[in-house]
């Protein structure tokens, strides 16, 4: 039997840390709820602390993330500090990786091989946009061909790349998105996160929204953007490993959000939103039409019922409503990979159509 490896992340949010510009959507320390930069010494005493937390099981793997600013912007007496508070806990085998986040104009050969040297596996790349006009409304202080530049040297020395992009930035629209969802995938990442942009408070992008300079995007905007860059970004083979920023005392109602798509369960929202089309086209290819059918019966994952029903069952009710259905169930099949939907009944008669996730164009 062969067992899934559990992954464990330690977070270590140094903010502000090493950036050299100060996007307009950026306040690192309402993002992370850290206000302190952390000394070395701190950072080894979280790391102990964490791992003392962590269950004892087999096929463990835990990492060490510094996140929160540029890491590779920082000085590297600084940098080296960092690590080595890290590398300690790795090379005794109790950690088995350490990532980094950090500006696509901040990587460099001389760069890497401190990165490297010191047990980083994993550099997530701040890419954003890949428009230039987006990028430069944001401030962001770099161009495209910094972020082509610094995926190649990346993978070329054989780390993993992550890369980030946002959402909704002033400038942006759905076509350019996906346009830079495309000239993503041209970049072969590992995995890519997805931030719808929100509006906090003591950023650039509060004082133009208050001028009526900047209109966030609306949650229907943001599911339906990030719903197609889901499907695209999963066709290529690459995992989507958040949509949407981490819940914090801070990024939550009453916290310090002034505006935008805020919703607790963003991801779930797009991921629903995405099954509902992969619901949509089994039906379609089954022949059914709206009013023709009473009863409708699907087999999912389990992993997968939740987001097959939708967020407040909302796949279900909106199938009922769009064919006058009067019962829709979602069946778990722990025989059905994550992603794989089988149509199993239209009323009476027994139905075997499967789709693949990966497998529906949007």
């Amino acid at each position: 039997m062969i067992l899934e490896t559990r992954h464990f992340i330690i977070p270590i949010f140094i903010p502000d840390l090493g950036c050299p510009n100060q996007c307009v959507f950026c306040n690192q320390k309402k993002i992370t709820g850290q206000v302190n930069i952390p000394t070395a010494e701190e950072v080894a005493k979280k790391i102990g602390d964490y791992l003392a937390t962590l269950p004892d099981v087999e096929n463990r793997k835990v990492e060490v993330a510094f996140y929160g600013g540029s890491f590779t912007a920082i000085p590297v007496d600084e940098q080296r500090k960092f690590l080595r508070a890290a590398w300690d806990y790795y090379r005794t085998g109790k950690i088995q990786g350490i990532r980094i986040s950090t500006r696509p104009d901040k990587i460099d050969e001389d760069t890497l091989s401190i990165l490297m040297a010191y047990g980083v596996d994993t550099i997530e790349l701040g890419v954003q946009s890949m428009d230039k006009d987006v990028l430069a409304f944001a401030r962001r202080g770099h161009a495209t061909e910094h972020v082509v530049k610094a995926a190649k040297l990346v993978k070329s020395w054989g780390f993993f790349l992550g890369v980030q992009i946002m959402i909704g930035l002033p400038g942006d629209s759905q076509e350019k998105a996906l346009k830079t969802c495309n000239e993503v995938i041209d970049l072969s990442p590992d995995f890519v996160r997805i931030y719808p942009v929100l509006v906090l408070k003591g950023t650039e992008l509060e004082r133009l929204f208050r001028q009526g300079k900047y209109s966030p995007w609306q949650v229907n905007e943001v599911v339906d953007t990030a719903k197609k860059m889901l499907n695209r970004f999963e066709r290529a083979g690459i995992e989507v490993i958040r949509i949407g920023l981490q819940n914090t005392e801070e990024i939550s109602p009453g916290g310090e959000i002034i505006a935008g798509p805020y919703h607790p369960a963003i991801g779930e929202l797009v991921y629903g939103a995405l099954i509902y089309e992969q619901l949509r086209e089994l039906l379609n290819r089954a022949g059914a039409v709206p009013g023709g059918i009473k009863e409708v019966e699907f087999a999912v994952s389990p992993r997968d019922e939740s987001k097959a029903r939708g967020h407040k069952s909302t796949n279900i009710k909106a199938l009922q409503e769009h064919y006058g259905l009067k019962t829709v169930k979602i069946i778990p099949d722990p025989e059905l990979v994550p992603g794989t939907i089988k149509l199993t009944r239209l009323d009476e008669e027994e139905k075997d159509v499967v789709l693949r996730r990966k497998d529906l164009i949007l």
